[in-house]
């Protein structure tokens, strides 16, 4: 089948914008019109330029024919390419012109799908493609992770009538279960749950980009996860045993004496789940020393005492 090239047809550079193109298509419209040129090829060189410019001028279906001309050759020889589907083909094709431009070229008919309805003239069409693909973004909490529980979530999808038109929404709602191990940014495709074929093609398929949501506790990093612990200076310096939250709940962990701030600790298997059976990642608690607020004149007192009696000094060899 021979390609044609809409950008050559209308003379006009692929990166052209809109106003380009559309200035170029009148300008050629009005020299090959059949009511003003009567040479021999006029009126089929006219039918080339409307079927151009009706490709060129919305912007989904340029989308489409750029994507397309890198399949074909210098020779000009093209054949569409394997599964290929249109996903303009809205059923209301026309040219724009003051008259009939007429059918459209049998490349025009196998790249976007279409078929001449029965009265062989454009604007009557009938096809079958499949629905359109949905991407949601799908915030979960991490205590969902790690449940059995189903999410329910609703969403739209768009509609088509059996001749393409675009119909009212169709809002759907599923129950799903998170899978195990899943990972903040990961994509997800449900088979089958996106927007409703055309003329009984297969439904298109609902991808979900999951994200979880921000945790009052925990920073998450793949499957680990990190809670900063405040502790007092004294607790810090003589240890303490403290109980910290987790995903199932509450723990006790014991901190070692002389512990610093900013030192962490593992706490093997509390993370999130992974995809390996029985095997979830790990909490690192890292110490936050804080000091009270206000300090009473005997707190102060003693305070003053530490430092007259300790030779600690944070600041030796450059405070490393």
């Amino acid at each position: 089948m021979q390609f044609i090239d809409y950008y050559k047809v209308l003379g006009v550079e692929p990166t052209a914008d809109e106003k380009t193109i559309k200035t170029a298509y009148r300008k050629l419209a009005r020299q090959y019109h059949p009511d003003v040129n009567k040479e021999a090829g006029a009126e089929d060189k006219f039918k080339e330029i409307a079927e151009a410019y009706d490709v060129l001028k919305n912007p989904e279906k340029r989308a489409e024919f750029d994507q397309l001309r890198q399949y074909a050759n210098q020779g000009g020889n093209f054949e569409v390419p394997p599964n290929w589907q249109s996903q303009t083909n809205n059923g209301n094709f026309h040219f724009e012109t003051s008259g009939d431009a007429g059918d459209f070229s049998d490349f025009f008919e196998s790249v976007f799908g279409a078929r001449r309805s029965s009265g062989g003239r454009s604007g009557g069409f009938s096809v079958k493609r499949p629905g359109r693909d949905i991407e949601l973004e799908l915030l979960v909490f991490l205590e969902e992770v790690i449940s059995a529980e189903s999410k329910t979530i609703s969403y739209k999808v768009p509609n088509y009538d059996a001749n393409g038109h675009r119909v009212e929404d169709i809002t759907k709602t599923l129950n799903i279960k998170i899978p195990k191990g899943v990972v903040s940014g990961e994509r997800i495709r449900l088979k089958g749950q996106g927007a409703p074929g055309i003329g009984g093609g297969a439904n298109g398929d609902l991808y979900l980009i999951i994200k979880f949501a921000p945790h009052p506790h925990f920073d998450v990093q793949a499957h680990d996860l990190t809670l900063s612990l405040p502790v007092a200076p004294w607790e810090a310096a003589l240890g303490a045993k403290i109980a910290i939250p987790t995903l199932t709940g509450q723990i006790n962990v014991n901190i070692p004496e002389n512990s610093q701030a900013g030192q962490k600790f593992r706490i093997k298997g509390k993370g999130l789940p992974t995809k390996q059976a029985g095997v979830s990642g790990d909490l690192y608690v890292m110490l936050k020393v804080v000091m009270p607020p206000t300090l009473t004149s005997e707190a102060k007192a003693l305070w003053q005492r530490l430092a007259d009696k300790n030779s600690f000094n944070p600041r030796a060899n450059g405070g490393k």
